[in-house]
C-alpha cells in the first residue's frame, strides 16, 4: 500500500477539481437566484474558470520545469485554496468570479500539469497505466459525487459549504506533501518564455472570449454587442485576432529554438502523432462532457423545474458508469489498444446522445433518461481511461510537465468551448425558434408581436416559462396572448436544448477523424514512429503503449533510477560526442 500514497496524494487534487466544476453546474439555478442574476452570467463564470486554466496551463507546466514540480504543485494547491475560501463568501458576482473563476483556475493551472507529471515519475510500466486509471476514475468520481453531493448541499443547506470543504481538502493535500517523492534535481533548468507565455495567453484567451460571447454577441448579425465592425457582431473579429496572435506565437516560438533559446512549447512535440492526437481527443472529450453537463442540468432545473438535489440524483448513472469504466478500461486496453476502446467510446457516445435527444420531451421519461445517462458515462469513462496514459507515455521524462501543461490545456480548451460554444447554439437556437413560433402564431396580434421582437432585440435568456408569463402580463397583453406566448416560449426551450445536444453529437462524430494517430494494439510502433519525427535528440518514449501483452522489462538495466544514460551496457570512456546527456527524470538514492 506504501508505493500507492503519492498517488492517493495526487489523486485527491485531481479529484477536487473535477468536484469544483460538477458543483458549479448542477447549482446553477441556486447561484442565479442568490446572486440575482441571469443563466448567461453564470456560464461566463463557469466559462472563465476553464478559460483562466487552458490560458496558463502551458505557463504552469513550464513552472514545473523551471521550479520544480512538486514545489509548483504544492504552491498551486495553496493558491487553490485561496480561492476556495473567497468563493465560499463571496457576498457579490464579482468576488465570486475573482475566488473561482480567477484564483481557483490559476491554482488549478499550476498543480494538473505538475500533478500528471508527478504520476508519471511516481510510477513504472503498469503501475503507470494503473496509476493513469485511477486518475481517470477519481475524474469519474469527482463528476458522481459533485451533482449528488452539491445538489444535497445546495438545495438543503447552501452551496458555500462545498467550496468551504475543498479548503480542508487542500489542507489535508499540504499536510501529506510527504508522500509525494522529490523528484532529482536537474543539471539546468530551462528559462521562462515571457513573451510566448503573453502571447499564448492572449490568443487562448481572445479565441474563447469570442465564443462565449457569441450568444450576447450574434456571430454575425449583431444582437446586443458593446460595438460592431463595419456593421458586422464582432465575435468573429474577436475569435479572428486570436488566430492571429497565436500565429506570431508559433513565428515567436520558432524564432526562439532557432536561436537556441528555451521555448515555452517544443513546437516538435505537436508533430508527434501519438502526442497530438491524444490531445485532439482530450480536447473534444471535454467539449462534449462540458457541453452537455451545461445543457442537461438546464433541462432538469429549468424546464423541468427540478432542484438542485433531484438534479443531482438524475445525473448518478452517467457519473456511476463512468467511474466503473475508467477503473476496469485500463486492462482492456493493454489488450485491445488505445485506438479501439477510444472509437468504442465514440460509438457509445453517439448512441447516448442520440436516446438522450429522444428524452428531451416537456414530460420526462425517467427510465428511459436514465439509461441514456448510464450509456453516456460509459463512452465517457472509456475514454478517460486511456487518453491520460497516451498522452504523458508518448515523451521522455524531460518534458512530462511540458506536456502535462499541454494536456490541460487541451482538457480545460475544450471545457472552456463546450461551455461556451454549446451555451451559443443553445441560445441562438432558442432566440431562432421563438422568434419563428410567435410570427407564425394566428393567436398574437401584430402589437404582441412587435412587442416580443423588441424584446428579443434586447436579448433573450434560458429562463423558466413562469418568468415569460409574468413578462408578458407585465407588458399589459390579454391573457389567450400571455398563453400563446408561453407556449411558444417553452416549445422553443426544447428546439434549443435539442440543437444543443444534436451539436455535441456533431462533435463526437468528428472526433473519429483524430482517432487514427492513436496507437493500436501494437502501440510501441506507433510510439518508435513519433520518435522518429520528433526531431533531433528525441526522449525515449515509455513502453506503457505496448497494448498487446504484458509489460516487458528493460532490455538492460534501468538507469533513470540510479544515474545518467550511458551509451552502452558499459561506460565508454571514448564516448562520440562532447560529453553524454545526463537524463532529467527522477534519480533514486
Amino acid at each position: 500500500m506504501g508505493r500507492w500514497r503519492a498517488l492517493i496524494v495526487l489523486g485527491a487534487a485531481q479529484f477536487l477539481m473535477v468536484l469544483d466544476t460538477s458543483v458549479m453546474n448542477v447549482s446553477i439555478s441556486q447561484l442565479v437566484e442568490d446572486f440575482d442574476t441571469e443563466v448567461t452570467a453564470i456560464q461566463a463564470v463557469i466559462t472563465l474558470y476553464a478559460l483562466v486554466m487552458a490560458a496558463f496551463m502551458i505557463i504552469g507546466g513550464r513552472f514545473g520545469d523551471i521550479f520544480g514540480r512538486r514545489r509548483i504543485f504544492l504552491i498551486g494547491m495553496a493558491v487553490y485554496g485561496v480561492g476556495s475560501a473567497l468563493t465560499a463568501v463571496a457576498p457579490t458576482l464579482w468576488v465570486l468570479t475573482l475566488g473561482w473563476s480567477i484564483i481557483e483556475g490559476l491554482g488549478a493551472a499550476l498543480v494538473l500539469p505538475s500533478m500528471a507529471a508527478l504520476v508519471a515519475e511516481s510510477y513504472r510500466g503498469r503501475d503507470r497505466s494503473v496509476a493513469y486509471g485511477v486518475i481517470g476514475g477519481l475524474a469519474g468520481a469527482g463528476i458522481a459525487v459533485g451533482p449528488l453531493l452539491g445538489g444535497w448541499v445546495t438545495t438543503y443547506l447552501t452551496w458555500r459549504l462545498v467550496f468551504a470543504g475543498e479548503v480542508v481538502v487542500v489542507l489535508a493535500v499540504l499536510l501529506l506533501r510527504k508522500a509525494i517523492p522529490e523528484p532529482a534535481p536537474v543539471s539546468r533548468r530551462p528559462g521562462l518564455d515571457v513573451v510566448g507565455a503573453v502571447l499564448s495567453a492572449a490568443g487562448l484567451g481572445l479565441g474563447v472570449l469570442g465564443v462565449l460571447q457569441s450568444s450576447t454577441w450574434g456571430w454575425v448579425e449583431p444582437r446586443n454587442p458593446p460595438f460592431t465592425v463595419f456593421g458586422f457582431a464582432p465575435t468573429l473579429f474577436v475569435i479572428g485576432a486570436g488566430a492571429v496572435v497565436l500565429f506570431f506565437f508559433r513565428a515567436w516560438e520558432e524564432r526562439r529554438e532557432v536561436h537556441g533559446a528555451d521555448p515555452l512549447v517544443h513546437l516538435a512535440l505537436l508533430r508527434r502523432p501519438t502526442l497530438s492526437a491524444g490531445l485532439m481527443t482530450l480536447l473534444s472529450q471535454n467539449l462534449i462532457l462540458l457541453g452537455l453537463f451545461f445543457t442537461i442540468p438546464l433541462y432538469l432545473q429549468v424546464v423541468q423545474g427540478l432542484d438542485a438535489f433531484e438534479t443531482g440524483l438524475r445525473l448518478v448513472p452517467v457519473s456511476v458508469t463512468m467511474l466503473a469504466a475508467s477503473l476496469g478500461a485500463a486492462k482492456l486496453g493493454r489488450r485491445l489498444g488505445p485506438r479501439r476502446i477510444v472509437r468504442l467510446a465514440l460509438v457509445l457516445l453517439l448512441a447516448a446522445i442520440a436516446w438522450l435527444l429522444g428524452t428531451i420531451d416537456p414530460v420526462i421519461d425517467d427510465a428511459q433518461f436514465f439509461w441514456a445517462m448510464a450509456l453516456l458515462g460509459l463512452g465517457m469513462g472509456l475514454l478517460a481511461s486511456q487518453l491520460g496514459n497516451v498522452v504523458q507515455s508518448s515523451v521522455g521524462e524531460k518534458e512530462r510537465s511540458e506536456v502535462g501543461g499541454l494536456q490541460f490545456t487541451a482538457q480545460n480548451l475544450g471545457s472552456a468551448l463546450g461551455t461556451a460554444l454549446i451555451g451559443s447554439i443553445l441560445i441562438g437556437a432558442l432566440a431562432q425558434a421563438f422568434t419563428t413560433q410567435v410570427e407564425d402564431d394566428p393567436r398574437l396580434s401584430d402589437a404582441a408581436r412587435a412587442q416580443t421582437s423588441v424584446a428579443l432585440e434586447a436579448g433573450i435568456s434560458f429562463v423558466p416559462t413562469d418568468q415569460v408569463r409574468s413578462a408578458a402580463e407585465s407588458a399589459g397583453l390579454p391573457p389567450h396572448e400571455v398563453d400563446a406566448v408561453t407556449e411558444s416560449y417553452a416549445s422553443a426551450q426544447l428546439d434549443g436544448l435539442k440543437a444543443a445536444v444534436l451539436a455535441t453529437g456533431g462533435i463526437t462524430l468528428a472526433s473519429f477523424l483524430v482517432t487514427r494517430g492513436l496507437p493500436g494494439a501494437g502501440g510501441a510502433g506507433t510510439a518508435s514512429r513519433d520518435r522518429g519525427a520528433a526531431g533531433p535528440n528525441p526522449p525515449e518514449p515509455d513502453p506503457d503503449l505496448s497494448e498487446s501483452g504484458p509489460d516487458l522489462p528493460e532490455p538492460g538495466p534501468d538507469l533513470s533510477e540510479s544515474g545518467p544514460d550511458l551509451p552502452e551496457p558499459g561506460p565508454d570512456p571514448t564516448p562520440p560526442e562532447p560529453g553524454p546527456t545526463p537524463k532529467s527524470g527522477p534519480a533514486g538514492p
